[in-house]
């Protein structure tokens, strides 16, 4: 390391030289660190004067107010019932799935009337019902009259929900 040359192997300004010598122990590119420690440094300095006491971690010439949270004080339903009925009315798309599938654009060309498309389940297994994508059931088709039902089988836990964001 030659003697122009400081922390880090930068090289010394005339100025950082003479701020060594002078017992300014920061180089230039600190300033912006000497100036923040110069104000706290005074800030120290008139809280001694002033005969503040002084605890490391706690904020100098002001006091600690304790916080208040209004909207909780103000004798709402614990269980928040009444906050939510806004969000009954949020339409939301409920889809059922029997299974799926990956095929070529060139086999999806060759489908016509009377295909076959062979699926990832079983016959008898249970149907995913997804909310907005999202699985939340599963169940079996039911026929009432004249059109298609699910019967919900198993509502999926909030942790297998959880476990599915990944």
């Amino acid at each position: 390391m030659n003697e122009n040359q400081g922390k880090g192997g930068q090289e010394l300004s005339q100025d950082d030289i003479d701020r060594l010598i002078n017992g300014d122990v920061g180089l230039s590119d600190d300033k912006g660190k000497d100036a923040s420690q110069d104000k706290l440094a005074e800030e120290w300095a008139q809280a001694l004067e002033a005969g503040e006491d002084i605890q490391e971690g706690k904020p100098l010439g002001k006091s600690a107010e304790r916080a208040s949270f209004e909207e909780l004080q103000q004798g709402r339903p614990a269980n928040g019932s009444a906050d939510l009925d806004f969000i009954l009315d949020i339409p939301l798309e409920v889809t059922v799935e029997m299974g799926r599938t990956r095929m070529l654009i060139h086999d999806l060309l060759q489908l016509g009337q009377g295909s076959v498309i062979e699926l990832n389940r079983l016959a008898g297994e249970p149907l995913d019902i997804l909310v907005n994508n999202k699985l939340v059931a599963r169940g079996e088709v039911v026929v009432v009259g004249e059109k298609f039902g699910i019967r919900l089988t198993d509502i999926v836990s909030p942790m297998e929900r959880v476990k599915r964001l990944r």
